[in-house]
């Protein structure tokens, strides 16, 4: 039991899922489904039916993300052991090494890296200017000041 607990802490550390850890969880699910039932034979209320479903879904879709999840991890296994087994003959010249190689191969270099000129598409027109004669009458601030006079007149 001791060990049991402590692979369950370790399998934290881990990413992806343990065998252990689905033990636990498959464990928990199943303590928590009893738990339910022995609620819902002492008190006879459809609450416990739909937690009860709520649970046994949550459940379903656990495992069946752990499974997935395997999936993907042994095909991505089997795409690495498929590169490592690429001959040698793909890394022409000295100063290449095999990712660069690879890398060039699969995906070609991007123009500029990504960044592109924009050209401007015309002149900065000025807005007009309201009648108290300031260009800066429509900043944020000028209007919280209009705002707060208003306010102060609404007082009086």
């Amino acid at each position: 039991m001791a060990s049991f607990v402590q692979e369950i802490w370790e399998s934290i550390f881990v990413p992806g899922t343990t065998p252990t850890l689905l033990v636990a969880t498959n464990v928990t699910f199943a303590s928590l489904q009893l738990v339910l039932f022995l609620l819902l034979v002492a008190t006879y209320s459809i609450h416990f039916i739909i937690l009860s479903f709520l649970c046994g879904g949550l459940w379903w879709a656990i495992n069946w993300f752990a499974a997935e999840l395997q999936v993907a991890q042994a095909k991505e296994a089997r795409e690495k052991a498929r590169a490592e087994q690429r001959p040698a003959a793909q890394t022409s010249g000295d100063s290449e090494t095999e990712v660069e190689t690879i890398a060039t191969q699969e995906t070609p270099a991007p123009v500029g890296k990504g960044l592109e000129a924009v050209e401007q598409a015309g002149d900065l027109k000025l807005r007009p200017v309201p009648s108290t004669g300031t260009k800066s009458s429509a900043s944020t601030e000028d209007e919280w000041e209009k705002v707060s006079e208003n306010e102060n007149e609404k007082d009086k």
